[in-house]
């Protein structure tokens, strides 16, 4: 079986990861997920993407230790690029993507999850964290930059420099994760959640997701004139026909 593969269901694109015992990547494995990736953005089956696991236990534990800690300098830093490259494309991709959290995720595992516009995650005891600072090394995959944007500032920094991981209920008392379900409903409940989204309005979304990821980085004036431009660009799209056609016909829209 192989290692990562893209399952599309009610347009919902499945990026499936199984590569025993931990989902612990290298560069090839990078690489796959690189290319599934811009598959799932091309296809115009899918309208949003949601990243899981195959594994019992883990979403992903990082990078493999065991070869980061027997590759050169120059090996490690090819690899470390290769994730960048990865966390920059789940960021900007024009769908939202959504990470599926039902095991240990650690790490890099962590730093894909962030990159990821939505987190759900099963309530349960297995461990959310960063602990590069454990090995004398620190995130560098987006764990810094992106954690700090979605959770308290303190809170972490605290998690960065500790190195200590949280558990499901935690991570969702902080706003790291969306949605928390419990264990025996999780592939229901997430399921339900992702169809539910994929039966949105695809360029809304489009629109909304870059007012909000461009929008923080600008000053308020700059970002309220990004909004109207995007805003302006729906009017005369078919799902805005149908949505405002559906409202005064009092039905539900049915978009494409």
């Amino acid at each position: 079986m192989k290692q990562i593969r893209l399952e599309i269901e009610k347009k919902v694109g499945y990026i499936v990861i199984n590569k025993p015992k931990a989902n612990s990547y290298d560069l090839d494995f990078m690489t796959s997920l690189s290319e599934i990736i811009d598959e799932a953005n091309r296809n115009n089956n899918v309208k949003i993407i949601a990243i899981k696991s195959e594994l019992e236990k883990f979403f992903c534990a990082g990078a493999d230790v065991k070869v980061f800690q027997q590759n050169s300098v120059a090996e490690n830093k090819k690899m470390v690029i290769q994730a960048n490259l990865v966390a920059y494309k789940i960021s900007k991709s024009p769908k939202i993507v959504v990470a599926l959290l039902d095991g240990h995720t650690l790490g890099g595992g962590l730093e894909l999850a962030l990159a990821c516009d939505i987190r759900l995650a099963s309530d349960g005891q297995y461990l959310i964290g960063l602990p590069e600072i454990n090995l004398g090394l620190m995130p560098g995959n987006g764990g810094t930059q992106r954690l700090i944007r979605i959770v308290n500032q303190s809170k972490a920094l605290e998690i960065l420099i500790s190195g200590e991981p949280i558990i499901a209920k935690q991570a969702f008392d902080i706003g790291l994760v969306n949605q928390l379900y419990a264990k025996e409903n999780f592939k229901e409940q997430s399921k339900s959640y992702l169809e539910k989204l994929a039966k949105g309005p695809l360029l809304a979304m489009i629109a909304i997701k870059e007012s909000v990821h461009k929008g923080i980085e600008l000053s308020l004036e700059e970002g309220l004139k990004l909004e109207t431009q995007l805003a302006d660009g729906l009017y005369d799209t078919p799902d805005a026909q149908e949505g405002l056609k559906a409202f005064v016909e009092k039905r539900k829209a049915i978009f494409n």
